[in-house]
């Protein structure tokens, strides 16, 4: 693992690593930001997981996420969103390729290889993170932002007991039934659509359900509205009596205004789960 940088930040410590990834067959890089209570013993840890186009630096730059996870104590890690470089499958379109992982498993050409962004996540960066931080694995909770908050809602209700909450802002909800969804699974899964429904929140609600509270906020003026449906979660929460809060916060759109402007209360909900 190489350390690209380190900065102090609220008494912790902002850093940016890379390292070669088994799962993706490229290096991979992500920042983790540690609060001054690491210096002391392992502290929780929030996962942040971006959406379409971005890496690991824009939530960790925009989203506001540190100052609040140093008053809880908290350390954030922020993946990339996707394998990088020159040898790795790319598409004209911003939303499909380099930038567009979707948190699966690709199994069709060109884009198996390396685009293995589901096992990347849920089992090689958590062996990296926990066997070279003080992080506590015991103590987890995952969150994203569109594209990511599809990536946290899927993987949290995939492995029940890892994690105590769940957030989201401006979640892809029904990947299945959106051009947001039905575009890249076809292309990276293939046409059958039965490979597709693990991945879709509204599907695994339905299913399975999360085994703690989740917290969704969603903007009015969202942009992308159509291709988030967040009204098929929103139900589907109802229909199962999920725990948990689905809130439409009036006039705000999908951009980082609107993340950073609610982040104190994400962190500070999943703060309120980890430590009870």
């Amino acid at each position: 693992m190489k350390t690209i940088s380190e900065n102090r930040a609220f008494g912790g410590v902002q850093g940016v690593y890379s390292h070669n990834s088994a799962a993706t067959g490229t290096e991979m890089t992500f920042g983790l930001f540690l609060p001054e209570a690491s210096e002391e013993g392992a502290v929780p840890l929030v996962w942040y997981l971006s959406g379409l186009t971005c890496t690991h630096e824009n939530a960790m730059v925009k989203a506001g996420a540190q100052r609040w996870a140093a008053e809880a104590g908290i350390a954030v890690v922020f993946p990339d969103t996707s394998p990088r470089g020159t040898g790795v499958a790319n598409d004209d379109a911003f939303d499909l390729g380099q930038g567009a992982g979707f948190y699966v498993n690709a199994t069709q050409k060109p884009w198996a290889p390396h685009f293995r962004m589901w096992d990347y996540v849920t089992e090689e960066l958590p062996r990296v993170l926990f066997g070279a931080f003080p992080l506590a694995e015991e103590a987890q909770a995952i969150m994203g932002h569109s594209m990511g908050g599809h990536g946290a809602l899927t993987i949290g209700m995939s492995f029940p007991g890892r994690f105590k909450s769940v957030s989201a802002f401006a979640p892809i909800c029904n990947p299945t039934a959106s051009d947001w969804g039905r575009k890249q699974f076809a292309a990276y899964l293939g046409t059958d659509e039965a490979a597709w429904a693990p991945h879709d929140a509204t599907l695994l609600m339905k299913k399975r359900g999360f085994d703690g509270p989740i917290l969704i906020d969603q903007g009015t003026q969202d942009q992308f509205l159509d291709l988030l449906k967040p009204e098929a979660l929103a139900e589907a929460m109802a229909t199962t009596r999920q725990g948990g809060a689905f809130r439409m916060q009036k006039g705000y759109d999908h951009s980082y205004f609107f993340v950073s402007s609610f982040m104190e209360e994400h962190m500070a909900f999943h703060a309120k789960a980890i430590y009870g």
